[in-house]
């Protein structure tokens, strides 16, 4: 986050990370008390949101806090969005945007995951205490959404086309497990390169069914799947299946890894699990170039996978449990399947592309 004066403006660049830099730890809680609360929920698999609600519950500038002590200078707040849906109360937790957090909503974020008895008693202290409500903001701050992960997926579109593929937008939403977003891609892929030129229907429940778990809805699935249906009859060519958002992972090893390499990881085992001739080609990467605490920001794969580690003796088994997706692939072929661009400095989340070549069937018309 960066504030500039100009008079009596105040420019602020809400981004990525915004949440982490300006702590602001509400007394008597201390910034390391903050830092282990959040850090244990994020280890739990909190989502970004909950994260954001929690930290914005517990600071003094998060929740329009910032805005109130610029009062009364205007406010032009120019936010690159790292949170699904854009929603202004929750980017780098909303300092230019009043919001609440209510205590019971918060109580219920560590209930879930199971922290509610381990909290320092600074932290329930604080969210025993009526949080100051600040005024209304609107007169004096503008907030202006000028990045986000729709307008990385619209610009990865376009790009498509100049490369001569059909580009289809899944969703910028897509969140939950890992190992849930895996399967609908695996399933996806099952449709797309089916050799019937109108896919099995329990194919597509199956698909539908997974919606809910990985936050895409019914509609976002159901036109995406007559775009594929269209392209099997039709025979497009090469399909650019795009989407992407943040899901999450559950810690249960100790290795090196982020979610795009572990979701890519995944992704190739069902690739690798698929009947029939399934040429799909599977990237996930971190738009900020970094994926976890790892140097890639992601990696990419295909039905090969499985085959490859195995002749190299990698058992992708043990790396999951691990939660070791980064060394896997760093050993695997010398790491040609990592995506190193190094950081780019702007974070819209995750992109997820999936390259379905024609089905059989469509190359035999």
């Amino acid at each position: 986050m960066e504030l500039g004066d100009t008079d009596n403006r105040k420019n602020d660049v809400i981004h990525s990370g915004g949440s982490a830099l300006l702590p602001a730890p509400a007394p008597p809680m201390s910034l390391q008390e903050k830092q282990d609360v959040t850090r244990k929920l994020a280890a739990a698999g909190a989502t970004i949101q909950e994260l954001n609600t929690v930290r914005r519950a517990l600071s003094l500038l998060k929740g329009g806090g910032l805005a109130q002590c610029a009062n009364p200078a205007q406010v032009v707040a120019l936010i690159l969005s790292d949170v699904i849906g854009d929603p202004l109360d929750l980017i780098a937790s909303g300092p230019t945007v009043q919001s609440d957090s209510k205590p019971e909503e918060v109580w219920a974020i560590f209930d879930r995951y199971k922290l509610s008895d381990s909290l320092p008693s600074s932290v329930k202290e604080v969210l025993s205490k009526t949080r100051p409500h600040y005024g209304e903001t609107k007169d004096h701050v503008l907030n202006v959404v000028i990045g986000s992960n729709t307008i990385a997926l619209e610009c990865a579109s376009r790009k498509a086309v100049e490369l001569g593929l059909r580009p289809v937008i899944l969703s910028p939403g897509v969140c939950g497990d890992v190992r849930f977003v895996s399967q609908l891609y695996g399933l996806l892929s099952r449709f797309a390169c089916s050799p019937e030129k109108d896919p099995p229907p329990e194919l597509a429940a199956k698909i539908l069914q997974l919606g809910p778990e990985v936050g895409v809805e019914s509609w976002d699935l159901c036109r995406t799947m007559n775009v594929l249906v269209e392209e099997i009859k039709e025979g497009w060519g090469t399909t650019c299946l795009l989407a992407g958002g943040e899901p999450t992972v559950q810690l249960t090893g100790k290795g090196r890894g982020g979610r795009n390499q572990e979701l890519a990881l995944r992704v190739g085992l069902e690739l690798s699990s698929s009947e029939g001739n399934n040429g799909a080609v599977f990237l996930s990467g971190g738009t900020d170039g970094q994926d976890g605490p790892t140097e890639a920001a992601g990696a990419v794969t295909d039905r090969e996978l499985m085959e490859e580690a195995t002749s190299q003796g990698l058992d992708i088994d043990g790396f999951l449990t691990n939660n070791d997706s980064f060394t896997f692939f760093s050993q695997l072929s010398e790491g040609r399947r990592l995506i190193m661009p190094g950081l780019t400095g702007t974070n819209v989340m995750d992109v997820h592309v999936m390259l379905l070549p024609p089905s059989p069937q469509t190359d035999l018309q």
